[in-house]
This record gives structure tokens, sequence and C-alpha cells, in this order.
């Protein structure tokens, strides 16, 4: 049994969805209208740029997979885990870590990435 809500597989399976027509059915079952997007490239809000931008990650890196690369921390509503984008041949590309906040009924409202590993000690 998952620790997190089906709408994290709908959100992953439109990053990974390869039919362009299918993606905006997967973030329908996945986000809240406004949902909030911010990564390090980009702060966006609304189901409609988030589609965008994943048409857009998908033009650029053409066949990459992402997935959750650790178990899901979850609390009231935010959930916190890793992630990995791997390319065609299977590297690893880009590690990440995400804060996403969904609603009562599970949907995604937020979501806060950040690329890479964080580093280790304090300064």
């Amino acid at each position: 049994m998952s620790d997190y809500p089906d709408s994290f597989n709908h959100m992953y399976a439109a990053w990974n969805e390869s039919d362009r027509a299918l993606v905006r059915s997967h973030l329908e079952k996945a986000l809240a209208e406004d949902v909030r997007f911010v990564d390090p490239t980009i702060d966006l809000t609304g189901i409609d740029d988030f589609e965008k931008n994943v048409h857009a990650v998908h033009e650029k890196y053409p066949g990459y997979v992402y997935s959750m690369a650790s178990r899901v921390d979850s609390q009231h509503g935010f959930h916190r885990y890793h992630w990995a984008i791997h390319d065609k041949t299977g590297k690893m590309v880009l590690p990440g870590f995400d804060v996403v906040e969904t609603d009562a009924d599970g949907m995604v409202r937020s979501v806060i990435g950040f690329f890479g590993e964080l580093p280790a000690g304090a300064d």
C-alpha cells in the first residue's frame, strides 16, 4: 500500500506519457486547477501552465523517465520525497527532492522542487 495520494501516480504518469494528447488527462487526475509548481528554472501557477511545461520538457528531453527515488514522508497534507530523471539509456541525469502539498481530496496543490543532492553538513 502506498503512503502517498494516488494523484502522485497520475502526476508521474503525465511526466512519462509519450502521447501528448494523454498528458492532460493524467494531470486532471493529479492536480488542483490552481496548482503552483516551482523549481530552480520555473515558477508557474495553474494546470494549463503545468501542462505547457510538461510538453516543453518532453520536447527538450525526449524519452527521459521521471520516477520517485525514495519513500514518501507525509504529514498534514505535505509530502517529501526524492526523485530521479534518467535518460533513454537508463543513466541518471538529475536527482532531486520535492515537497508537495495536497488538498483534502488528495489533489496536488503545490510542488516545490529542488535539483541535485542536498549537501551534507552545516556551514
